[in-house]
C-alpha cells in the first residue's frame, strides 16, 4: 500500500492493520508447546486417549520380579539338594549316636574300675606284709616312674626270688605273697606293681641287685 493511499484511508477513519507477532518460545520448550502452558502429563493427568503417561506403571505397586511361586525363596530345591540334605542328616545322626555310645562305654568302664578297686581293697585287707622297721629301699618301675617300697633283708631276698610281690592300692604299695598278687591281678590287673621272674635275665630288672639301689636322698 502506497503512502498516498494509506493517508487517504486514514483520513476516512480506517486504522492501519497491526502486524501479527509470533510467540517467543522459552528455552527448553521448543517443539513442545504444551510445556509452556503446563504439560498435563507432568502434572499426573492422563493423555487424551485415556491411557496413563508412557513409561510409568498403571498402578502404584512395583513390578513383580521373577516367578511368583519362588518369590523370596530363591530357586526351587532340586533332587540333588534333597538327597544331599538327607545324607547330611543321616551322617549327623550317626555321629550323635557314636558320641552317645562312646560316652556310655566310658561311664561303664569307670563303673567297672570302681567296682574292681572295691573288690581289690576287700581282697588285700589284712594281707599286707609291710613292716615299720624295714630299712631297705627296693626300687621298681611302675606307671612310667620309679617307685620304691621298704623291706627287710629277708623280704628283699624273697621279693627278688618271686616269692613276694607288690600291689598298688589307692596310691599305696603293699608287699604281699605271690599267691595274693595273683588274686589281685585277677581282680584288677593294673594293681600289680612289681612281680619278679627269678628266671628272667638280670638286666630286665636292674633294681633287683642291692648294689644298684638308688640312694634314699635322691629325689625322683
Amino acid at each position: 500500500m502506497s503512502d498516498t493511499l494509506r493517508d487517504q484511508l486514514l483520513g476516512l477513519g480506517f486504522k492501519a492493520p497491526t502486524p501479527e507477532r509470533k510467540p517467543v518460545r522459552k528455552p527448553g520448550t521448543a517443539g513442545n508447546p504444551a510445556s509452556a502452558k503446563g504439560d498435563p502429563v507432568r502434572h499426573g493427568q492422563r493423555r487424551a486417549d485415556g491411557k496413563p503417561p508412557a513409561g510409568k506403571p498403571s498402578s502404584g505397586k512395583p513390578p513383580a520380579r521373577g516367578d511368583a511361586r519362588g518369590r523370596g525363596r530363591g530357586r526351587p530345591a532340586t533332587r540333588e539338594d534333597i538327597d544331599l540334605a538327607k545324607a547330611y542328616a543321616i551322617r549327623a545322626q550317626k555321629e550323635k549316636d557314636e558320641r552317645i555310645a562312646a560316652e556310655k562305654q566310658k561311664q561303664e568302664e569307670a563303673r567297672l574300675r570302681r567296682e574292681a578297686r572295691a573288690r581289690l581293697a576287700t581282697l588285700l585287707d589284712g594281707k599286707a606284709l609291710n613292716r615299720e622297721d624295714a630299712e631297705i629301699a627296693r626300687h621298681f618301675e611302675y606307671g612310667g616312674k620309679i617307685k620304691r617300697i621298704y623291706v627287710t633283708a629277708d623280704q628283699l631276698q624273697a621279693l627278688n626270688a618271686g616269692e613276694l610281690g607288690v600291689a598298688q592300692l589307692n596310691g599305696r604299695y603293699l608287699l604281699v605273697t605271690a599267691a595274693v598278687l595273683a588274686e589281685a591281678e585277677a581282680v584288677f590287673a593294673p594293681s600289680v606293681a612289681l612281680r619278679v621272674d627269678p628266671d628272667a635275665p638280670a638286666g630286665d630288672d636292674p633294681y633287683a641287685d642291692p648294689k644298684y639301689q638308688v640312694p634314699d636322698d635322691l629325689v625322683w
